[in-house]
């Protein structure tokens, strides 16, 4: 489903419990809201409001350790694709070729990347592509040295194409990363309980409507953050695509 979409259903129900609370008031019979039962309430909504904050600054904290880690991922990739590109120029004119490949399907991973579309995106970790990368492998490994110097720029070729794909499975497996369904529904409840609690036990007027509403506006919002940050590919908050066009653009230099 939709980030921006999941988080209006949580703004939506956040909001409506909060205005649900303050019409409840007015049908509340009155020993329900003298200062012993406000005083339980408020304990209770305490305890509630802590375990709320708590998952959801490891949530916040969570995502953003894995957008981060993705983005370190892909600058380590694209420095990668560059000291590959490097060292077959050393080897010489045997990896022309190899190097002419090796910057058409990078070039398109970039052009996927910055489509920012599902369906796009999906190819990336499809059998097609695992295809290609391996025979980027093969290619470097039929390589037929004539020197020891040659032997040994094919062996870190072989060294460095062999992580570059290892850190371009964990990035992508990494994308993949959800927030659980249960959590979220748990979280969104404990945060309804909380808001239905503040609108039951304060004055209606409009200064408690806008508050209420900037409250309920900030947690969806900081869900929204967090099930954007879990996707770092694709969405409206995305990692940089900056560092992989800026080595595109020195390959077979």
């Amino acid at each position: 489903m939709n980030h921006l979409v999941v988080g209006s259903i949580v703004f939506v129900v956040v909001f409506g419990s909060a205005m649900l609370g303050l019409c409840l008031r007015f049908f509340l019979p009155k020993h329900h809201l003298n200062e012993e039962s406000v005083g339980v309430v408020k304990l209770a909504t305490g305890l509630i409001a802590t375990m709320a904050a708590l998952v959801l600054g490891l949530l916040i904290s969570s995502a953003k350790t894995s957008f981060d880690t993705v983005n370190s991922e892909f600058v380590h990739n694209a420095a990668s694709v560059i000291q590959l590109d490097h060292t077959l120029a050393k080897y010489g004119p045997p990896t022309e070729d190899i190097r002419v490949l090796l910057k058409q399907e990078y070039g398109l991973s970039i052009q996927i990347l910055a489509s920012h579309n599902a369906a796009q995106l999906a190819r990336l970790d499809s059998p097609e592509a695992a295809r290609k990368v391996e025979e980027l492998q093969r290619e470097i490994e039929a390589l037929s040295p004539t020197s020891d110097a040659q032997r040994e720029l094919r062996d870190r070729a072989i060294q460095i194409a062999d992580n570059m794909v290892a850190v371009r499975w964990l990035a992508l497996l990494q994308d993949k990363g959800s927030v659980p369904i249960a959590l979220l529904v748990v979280l969104v409840f404990w945060l309804a309980i909380i808001f239905g609690a503040f609108g039951m036990f304060a004055p209606p007027n409009g200064t408690i409507v806008v508050a209420l509403f900037l409250g309920a506006l900030s947690t969806s919002g900081a869900i929204f953050l967090i099930l954007e940050m879990n996707t770092p590919l694709d969405g409206v908050v995305r990692i940089s695509l900056a560092p992989l066009r800026g080595a595109f653009a020195v390959l077979g230099q």
